[in-house]
């Protein structure tokens, strides 16, 4: 499969929230975006925007590092958001039932490297990464399914 990537530079959180906007525009039943990046770099800060904009009515959006996964209804499907730090075995992530809502919702995952073998292939990776220029933060998507390569465009080329 040939990968995609696109990266772009955000100069403070509210430029890194109006991408996760940005990005929530065309977003669909299905799809995983598996948010990478040290403790701070913005992964729940981007998590939280995307799913606001995709509410119906504001609400409080929690950091799930202890809940493991909170999920809201948006529309046809729900959005989970899961926080696999703390989690050591594949069968955990099992127990979630997180794998089930890879297939139907959406889903947006911290620390995906806890998944191991059961990473979907369609996924889109996003590493978040501080710069050395204040709050700015570096976003590097990179996909292999061709269903992200229209998609990827909302953020320029």
């Amino acid at each position: 499969m040939n990968t995609q990537s696109r990266t772009i530079t955000s100069a403070s959180p509210e430029e890194t929230a109006a991408l996760a906007v940005t990005l929530a525009s065309v977003l669909n039943e299905g799809d995983v975006i598996l948010l990478q990046g040290d403790v701070g770099a913005g992964k729940t800060h981007f998590a939280r925007a995307l799913i606001q904009s995709m509410l119906d009515t504001s609400e409080d959006i929690p950091s799930p590092t202890f809940t493991l996964v909170q999920t809201y209804p948006a529309g046809p499907c729900d959005i989970w958001h899961a926080d696999l730090y703390r989690l050591t075995s594949v069968q955990e992530i099992e127990e979630l039932g997180l794998v089930a809502a890879f297939e139907t919702d959406i889903c947006l995952v911290e620390w995906p490297d806890r998944l191991g073998p059961l990473i979907p292939q369609n996924a889109l990776h996003l590493a978040l990464e501080r710069v050395h220029v204040d709050e700015a933060r570096k976003l590097s998507a990179t996909w292999t399914d061709p269903k992200w390569d229209d998609r990827m465009k909302v953020w320029g080329s």
